[in-house]
């Protein structure tokens, strides 16, 4: 008798992590071991992790396919042997230095369709459509082939190259498509079509795998957020039902946190779940859109955060009088809307939902000056002063900031400005984002030594 072909054993962790085994070797891909993570991240479905357990794990390779906090943290990597072998995509020195002042002896930054071979396994970095920013992973090992996309997007010149690396046994495709930019300015944005983006279709029927796994995405907001209904319009039965329709001879598989399955040539079966990772309270869970979900005033969301101490306004009033009128100088807009002078006012608002407001002039290639004209404002941005301190010394992201941008009516000719100006070319966003790279893992790495080599 003839004995099976082994497989490949493909646990979930959280959100784009998982764990695959083959033959005795186990690699891992975006390794996060945190609930919440990213700061304001709550694994969806809930989950804990047993750290202790997690620290005696050994794995033959970590792949990050991304700097994103989301997908490499390292406060999760602190949890790993020093001597695992980090492989990183990323054309920023900086991220690699910060993994190796961590501890970690072999880091190794990876490079588009260079395979790297760990054991049975081939893993290939494949091009993802920003290439600056992150890639996807081909992973091949006892004779199958699978796709991990991650929460990337596919150009036309990668989904030809993908076909022709076919037949695909398995693809964990982005299911979820978060809207960031929109929340961010949500009187000014229409709600999102309650269907799948017209191209992730054609793509997976061009692709044609066996299982489909609606992979990323799993986490939810803090439980107060409006977020939690404005900034996911897909569900797991809206993914299920439209792939399984236009993909008939693929099965769609939900693989929630812990969840392990064996994939072979001719079968997925149930493997042993991940013992580390501890699904708490409901697993079947879904969704729910509700459109622009009604959003709570700026003013009430900031009641939500504790309160600055005076040392830490203090922080925040010298950004915004000193350091940020000289910074908008020195950064270019995408768009030519703030190629004329605007009036900007940007909005503070306390733990109280007390505001202390800031008017600016913004000249095309010049710093912004304080301005306490009436000249008709041109923008305005509202945000949680706690939020903002947490951008400028703890490396909070945009997507935690609950960031308001234009919720006001200005005059006729500026409306009608507006309408061809980016969101993202807000004046504080530029300030804060423009040039920085890696702020939360530059925060995550000073706690860390600190902790480690404390004064």
């Amino acid at each position: 008798m003839t004995q099976a072909a082994p497989g490949i054993t493909i646990s979930r962790i959280l959100h784009a992590g998982y764990v695959m085994a083959c033959e005795g070797t186990r690699i891992a891909f975006d390794t996060i071991f945190e609930n919440p993570f990213s700061r304001n991240c709550h694994a969806f479905p809930d989950l804990r992790f047993d750290q202790d357990a997690i620290r005696r794990q050994r794995f033959d390779a970590v792949f990050i396919s991304h700097f994103h906090d989301d997908h490499c943290s390292l406060e999760s990597l602190d949890l790993l042997d020093r001597a695992t072998p980090i492989h990183i995509y990323c054309i920023f020195d900086e991220l690699f230095d910060m993994v190796r002042r961590l501890g970690f002896t072999q880091v190794h930054p990876l490079r588009l369709n260079v395979p790297v071979t760990v054991g049975p396994f081939q893993v290939i970095p494949r091009e993802a459509m920003d290439a600056d920013v992150d890639s996807m992973f081909q992973v091949k090992a006892a004779g199958l082939n699978v796709l991990n996309v991650v929460d990337s997007w596919i150009d036309d010149g990668t989904l030809a190259q993908l076909v022709r690396e076919g037949p695909w046994d398995m693809v964990l495709w982005p299911f979820q498509t978060m809207r960031e930019i929109e929340v961010l300015a949500p009187s000014r944005s229409t709600p999102a079509p309650p269907t799948l983006p017209e191209e992730w279709i054609p793509q997976l029927q061009a692709l044609a795998p066996r299982y489909v796994v609606p992979s990323s995405c799993q986490f939810l907001q803090e439980p107060w957020s409006w977020y939690n209904r404005a900034f996911f319009p897909i569900t797991y039965a809206q993914f299920a039902r439209e792939v399984g329709a236009a993909l008939p001879a693929a099965q769609v598989v939900r693989l929630d946190p812990s969840v392990s399955v064996q994939l072979d040539a001719a079968s997925l079966r149930p493997a042993p779940p991940l013992d580390w990772v501890i699904p708490v309270g409901p697993q079947d869970v879904d969704y729910v859109y509700e459109g622009n979900a009604a959003p709570p005033p700026t003013a009430a969301i900031a009641r939500h955060f504790a309160p600055l101490s005076p040392d830490q306004f203090a922080r925040v009033l010298d950004y915004c009088r000193t350091t940020l009128p000289a910074k908008y100088g020195e950064i270019d807009a995408a768009s030519d809307y703030f190629d004329q002078p605007r009036i900007w006012r940007l909005s503070l608002l306390d733990h109280a939902g007390q505001a202390t407001h800031f008017r600016y002039r913004l000249e095309p290639g010049g710093p912004a000056r304080l301005d306490d004209s009436d000249a008709p404002l041109g923008w305005a941005t509202e945000i949680p002063a706690t939020k903002l301190y947490g951008a400028l010394e703890e490396g909070e992201s945009l997507t935690t900031m609950y960031l308001r941008i234009n919720d006001t009516v200005f005059d006729a000719a500026t409306e009608r400005d507006l309408e061809d100006a980016d969101v993202v070319d807000d004046p504080l966003i530029r300030s804060l984002f423009s040039d920085t790279f890696g702020a939360y893992q530059a925060a995550q790495l000073r706690r860390l030594l600190a902790r480690s080599f404390p004064e």
